[in-house]
């Protein structure tokens, strides 16, 4: 029997009774003979909740310092979720036991509020599971070197659950949450958009960092740097169902490419609509600038996506790139107070009502054609790309938001996604 490791989000864990269902559904999978260690998320919005607290009480001016207290507080939505589910598999007849990311422990660098895992410590976790006992660990949070606790992030426990798993060693990292696996794009927007029964682990990559909402990008980049299976499945599946059939369904995300896997030349349409972008008018056109921009974006701890930078004129260029939207307001400000400065460029502007739309398909590498291809569909509906970004398996687009729908629905149709493949 193997070792499985099981995350499940705030939905799945949003009522007493809904824990208890993972409960039993986790207990069915240890009574098979399985290890089980498993990740949750806190309860459905109970760490809004507490944000919500923390931003009522803020600081006009905050930093590391109130950092370090949103990851105190929202760290306890996760503490909370675990006890509640191993008490309810002690209810069930089980051993089991919740551990803090502390205790585990999962260390971490000090980036406060979005901090990345360093290393795990499996030795605790392990004895726990000879001896028989379901072990629970909080997801979306860890420990700095200084004793400090951190959160990963936004969808952080999913990063947790494949990291423990690749601590572990575990055959598969379980992803149960609200869908019932990878679809084409957003159902909620394409109503003909289909389940894949498989997707490879660089389509995945391209598409949770174009926007997919299905895995946080940084569990996929762990699951590729550690190679661990991931699955990506429903929690809303009765509980009781064949554990044969449950370990089958979903989408399973591969590490090979082979000839059974969806032959499209686009898997899926990818997009983000939590995208700002910024632009710097007048920038001297002479080595080194580049750096001096975006080198004090990167030391602020902002990451920057797509850049452009413009045919110069009179000695003069456009220097542009997109940030997060949550960081927009941050960036100005840096760019108007410390890098204008030294710069000597005209002006900053910025622009939050954009987005992003992606194609994603590992089939792109062998055919032509495919940007272009884009380019025409949305051409045919009247949208302008205001920038363009490329990769060996994806096209990305920047346009304005109110296209967005339109753009993705377009595309699904023009690269034939509502279709099986053959």
């Amino acid at each position: 029997m193997a070792l499985i490791v099981h995350k499940y989000g705030g939905t799945s864990m949003g009522s007493t009774e809904r824990i208890r269902n993972v409960a039993k559904r986790v207990a069915k999978w240890a009574r098979a003979g399985h290890q089980m260690v498993v990740v949750p998320s806190a309860m459905s919005g109970e760490t809004n909740r507490l944000l919500g607290l923390a931003k009522e009480l803020a600081p006009a001016k905050t930093n590391d310092a109130y950092g370090r207290e949103l990851d105190m507080l929202a760290a306890t939505g996760e503490q909370a979720s675990s006890a509640l589910l191993a008490i309810a598999l002690q209810a069930e007849g089980l051993q089991a036991v919740s551990y803090a990311g502390w205790q585990v422990p999962i260390k971490t660098d000090s980036a406060y509020t979005k901090a990345r895992i360093e290393s795990i410590d499996d030795q605790r976790v392990r004895a726990d599971l000879a001896a028989g006992k379901v072990v629970i660990i909080t997801g979306f949070q860890g420990i700095d070197s200084l004793g400090h606790i951190t959160t990963l992030g936004r969808g952080g426990s999913d990063t947790s659950a494949v990291a423990v798993a690749a601590a572990l060693k575990a055959a598969e990292c379980l992803i149960y949450t609200d869908v019932d696996g990878v679809y084409t794009t957003d159902p909620r927007i394409v109503p003909e958009a289909r389940r894949l029964h498989t997707v490879s682990f660089e389509e995945m990559l391209e598409m949770a960092s174009m926007g997919s909402k299905v895995l946080q990008i940084r569990s996929v980049e762990f699951a590729g740097k550690y190679k661990v299976p991931l699955r990506v499945l429903s929690s809303f599946t009765p509980w009781d169902i064949d554990l044969n059939e449950e370990a089958k369904s979903g989408t399973l995300i591969t590490f090979e490419e082979d000839e059974h896997m969806e032959q499209a030349v686009v898997s899926g349409i990818a997009f983000n609509r939590d995208e700002a972008k910024i632009s710097i008018l007048g920038v001297p056109d002479k080595p080194g600038i580049a750096y001096q921009i975006l080198g004090a974006v990167a030391d602020a701890n902002v990451e920057v996506d797509v850049i452009i930078q413009n045919i110069a004129k009179d000695g003069k260029t456009d220097f542009s790139f997109t940030v997060n939207r949550n960081d927009y307001a941050k960036t100005i400000d840096l760019l108007k107070d410390k890098v204008l400065p030294t710069l000597g460029a005209a002006e900053v502007q910025g622009d939050t009502k954009i987005c992003k739309v992606s194609i994603v398909g590992i089939g792109m590498r062998s055919h032509v054609g495919i940007a272009s291809k884009m380019f025409r569909s949305l051409s045919e509906e009247g949208i302008n790309i205001q920038m363009i970004s490329t990769s060996e398996i994806k096209t990305s687009v920047v346009i304005d938001e109110k296209y967005m729908e339109l753009a993705v629905r377009a595309l699904h149709k023009a690269f034939d996604l509502d279709q099986a493949a053959a």
